[in-house]
């Protein structure tokens, strides 16, 4: 098993009562009202400060992600932040998750930094490539929805050729056409750095990743119970492609949270989780279009209990609710935190403690997935 420490990197400060005055935190909050620029430039600092600790401290790679209009997260370019990590003296992969192809006008932007990025770096890129959620694509960027994987798989072939191929050579795509593509510089992993598709559980995905041999991460903000049902579905993908079961094909999210003791540890985060699950994904149902698939599916078992992110109240807005050993949950995210001494065992799944407590479970996860 490999590590990642995944950056979010989002608003920190909107108000207690957000869901009462704002419509969705994804394209409509209104930034004049919301977003200090100077806060900002704390949180991107604080953000790098974050990212370099777990650099030192050894994590395996080091995730960046990309979107737009919004305070779930907003690193606008993924690329940039990337950068003032891939001149540090490490062996920690920079793990782009990545840049939203459809969003690239033309992709061969994406080409070149990604190129300049694994030379920079010594050859440490890992490329993600994500379709993009329709918040990003159509809600910020206009982008006709039924065009989204069609310029998604145009520009994928692009970047590969302009990798691979010897230039200069014409390109004539649906969406992109040019006279000469002729990458300066290429990347120094051969044939191209690893590519992997980041995705919330799309079955066009999941067959994408498995026919072209790429690596397929889950947005399983869950935890790893709720990601295993999606995951399994997965793998027949990979099994019916005809690939094998190498565990490097798949990755997914799961939060785990460390302080100096269990008690001190669901002190100190339940706040901030609370906050994530209640406000950064409160998103307008127009907005989501899609979003079931994207945020999780959680097991039938009875000890799980179940947690639909995405029904909407009267404004169409999205809606939390969960059943469980804590009760019925409705108009708000109401996160539980497992630690040793419940076990792994709810819907919203959080490993929590200190060191020592959470490394079994973590360990147990990563080599079983259960």
């Amino acid at each position: 098993m490999k590590t990642i420490w995944f950056h979010m990197q989002g608003y920190r400060d909107l108000p207690d009562d957000f869901r009462d005055r704002y419509e969705s935190i994804w394209v409509t909050p209104p930034t004049d009202e919301l977003c200090d620029p100077e806060t900002v430039g704390k949180y991107l600092n604080w953000n790098l400060d974050e990212l370099e600790l777990a650099d030192d401290l050894g994590f395996d790679g080091l995730g960046l992600n990309e979107h737009h209009q919004n305070a779930y997260g907003f690193p606008v370019s993924p690329n940039l932040i990337a950068a003032n990590l891939a001149r540090r003296k490490s062996d920690a992969a920079i793990v782009m998750l990545g840049n939203t192809l459809p969003l690239y006008n033309p992709p061969l932007r994406v080409a070149e930094e990604m190129a300049l990025l694994d030379c920079l770096s010594g050859g440490r890129l890992v490329a993600g490539w994500p379709v993009g959620s329709a918040m990003d694509t159509a809600g910020c960027y206009g982008i006709t929805p039924t065009e989204v994987r069609p310029r998604y798989y145009e520009a994928h072939d692009l970047i590969k050729q302009a990798w691979t191929k010897p230039g200069p050579f014409p390109f004539n795509g649906k969406f992109t056409k040019l006279r000469y593509v002729n990458l300066w510089p290429k990347p120094i992993q051969k044939p191209h750095p690893p590519i992997w598709c980041a995705g919330g559980g799309s079955v066009e995905t999941w067959k994408f990743a498995a026919e072209n041999d790429y690596t397929y991460s889950y947005l399983s903000f869950l935890g790893h119970k709720a990601a295993q049902n999606m995951m399994n579905r997965y793998w027949d993908t990979v099994a019916a492609s005809g690939r094998d079961d190498n565990p490097y094909r798949a990755g997914f999210a799961q939060l785990v949270v460390v302080s100096e003791t269990d008690a001190q540890a669901e002190k100190e985060y339940l706040p901030h989780i609370r906050n994530f699950f209640d406000k950064s994904l409160y998103i307008a149902g127009h907005h989501a279009v899609g979003l079931r698939c994207a945020l999780c599916s959680i097991p039938d078992d009875d000890d799980v209990g179940t947690v639909n992110l995405v029904e909407r109240d009267k404004a169409g807005r999205i809606q939390v609710e969960g059943t469980g050993d804590e009760g019925a949950v409705r108009g708000h995210a109401q996160p539980v935190i497992a630690g040793t001494a419940t076990g792994i065992e709810r819907g919203i799944e959080t490993l929590t403690g200190t060191p020592a407590s959470v490394e079994e479970p973590v360990t147990h996860a990563g080599a079983t997935g259960e």
